[in-house]
């Protein structure tokens, strides 16, 4: 028999079971759920099944969202590309989701959202398929790496060289310099930034399994990412180049670091993060040879709402809404961008 329980505090063996589960990713750690609740303030739920025996069968971990334009919604997990339950078997899962849904109701959400890297069988969760990560096999050595890339990259990548980049990595001392950074390119992209103390929170709840990687020109932070360490495995959440830089080929050269390193960390796997297939930035991790692994991103209404109606209308709304943000002076985005960022749906 599974029973279920819902706290806003992992118990104790919550973190044992995720590392011990072969489909877990450094996110769903007791720590890294609590990132939005630091960070923003979102509430956080622990669901666990467990046996008659008082075993853990599963976990799942839900951060409560209000979002754009939608309104409350359970979210597994918000901020990072993989989430969703981990469980023993399907008994167990169907048990996690059970319980999922009759929070969502107490909470008066609309929506249970969980975006999980695998299928599942669940079929009142029907999947989003626009997204995929990007992932490379990582050869032994660097230079059987450089092989793999081809003269272009290389030429690429020695191009950045005649700048003298200095790269620096570290800890939670280079958030300020990556920020920076990153706060540049959000804007260009057209989306509202993430303030300073998420990427300060996640630090603090990964400690040593993140690392930030900067490249300076003449002291000047131009380019940075925030790199994940999950046993064999190199993840790029957040990474980005300011424009005026592009023509010296530096974003080039901060892949090639961030590749460099997994390899020396004797990485199997380095995956460069999430993308729309086809898109532009699934056409640039491509070129480094990464294949695309679907993403399967479920989501349950909870209740009826018109959200559904006028999605075309919204989209176009949304388009509106990027080319304006783009335009605005970066000193007013870096205001309004941690305002706004919690309730997208990242």
């Amino acid at each position: 028999m599974i029973t279920t329980d819902v706290s806003q505090q992992a118990p104790p063996d919550w973190d044992d079971y995720v590392l011990a589960h072969a489909g877990a990713n450094a996110f769903q750690l007791a720590s890294a759920v609590l990132i939005g609740n630091k960070a923003f303030g979102l509430p956080a739920h622990f669901i666990t099944a467990r046996d008659s025996g008082g075993r853990l069968r599963g976990v799942l971990p839900l951060v409560e969202q209000t979002m754009i334009p939608w309104t409350r919604c359970l979210v597994s997990l918000p901020f990072c590309t993989y989430g969703g339950p981990l469980a023993d078997d399907d008994e167990a899962l169907a048990s996690l989701v059970q319980r999922a849904e009759v929070l969502g109701q107490q909470r008066g959400a609309s929506r249970i959202i969980l975006r999980h890297a695998g299928e599942m069988q669940l079929p009142a969760y029907p999947a989003s398929l626009d997204k995929v990560s990007m992932v490379l096999a990582l050869p032994g050595t660097k230079d059987e790496l450089a092989k793999c890339l081809g003269s272009k990259i290389r030429s690429q990548i020695r191009r950045a060289e005649r700048e003298k980049p200095q790269v620096r990595l570290g800890h939670a001392e280079l958030v300020g310099d990556f920020y920076r950074v990153f706060c540049s390119v959000m804007r260009d992209l057209g989306t509202p930034v993430y303030p300073k103390r998420f990427f300060e929170a996640v630090f603090d709840a990964l400690g040593t399994r993140a690392t930030a990687v900067v490249i300076y020109l003449e002291g000047v932070p131009v380019s940075g990412a925030v790199m994940i360490q999950w046993r064999d495995r190199i993840k790029v959440p957040w990474a980005g180049t300011v424009h005026s830089v592009n023509p010296m080929s530096i974003n080039m050269r901060l892949y090639w670091e961030l590749l460099q390193l997994a390899i020396e960390r004797q990485c199997s796997v380095f995956d460069f993060g999430r993308c729309t297939r086809d898109g532009g930035t699934y056409r640039f991790k491509a070129q480094w040879g990464a294949e695309p692994v679907q993403l399967y991103w479920r989501s349950h209404d909870l209740m009826a709402t018109d959200t559904a109606i006028g999605v075309l209308d919204q989209r176009s709304k949304l388009d509106t809404a990027v080319k304006v943000w783009s335009r605005l002076p970066l000193s007013l985005t870096n205001r309004l961008g941690p305002i706004i960022s919690s309730r997208l749906p990242w």
